[in-house]
């Protein structure tokens, strides 16, 4: 059987909500497959991130407040998807204590507007 086949399909909330932030990480790994990677981010008071190497995208599951990238700003709910490409500056503001987001990073190092055509 090959790796694919034997990857989890499933990954609950629950456990994502309760699973333990790295050292020095903001957010828990919850999966890891090629250049994809799962996380859960559930940030309390305010939002310490700096920019990252690859694309990502949020899902926010719980609670609501502000996006910022760049020099834009929008409002999100449960529900919203936020897309931020690589080395953008980004974070969230004013959120309730209850938000709570998958963040799915993908692709290569630098983003995938770097490596068009390659």
């Amino acid at each position: 059987m090959d790796a694919q086949a034997l990857a989890p399909a499933l990954f609950p909330l629950a456990e994502a909500r309760a699973a333990p932030n790295a050292p020095g990480r903001l957010s828990a790994e919850i999966f890891r497959h090629g250049t994809l990677e799962l996380r859960w981010y559930a940030p309390k008071g305010i939002d310490t991130q700096v920019p990252h190497t690859q694309d990502e995208v949020y899902v926010v599951v719980s609670g609501s407040g502000w996006f910022r990238r760049g020099e834009a700003r929008f409002a999100f709910a449960p529900g919203d998807a936020l897309f931020v490409a690589a080395g953008i500056a980004h974070r969230f503001e004013e959120f309730s204590d209850d938000f709570g987001c998958w963040v799915i990073f993908y692709g290569a190092q630098g983003g995938e507007a770097a490596h068009k055509g390659a």
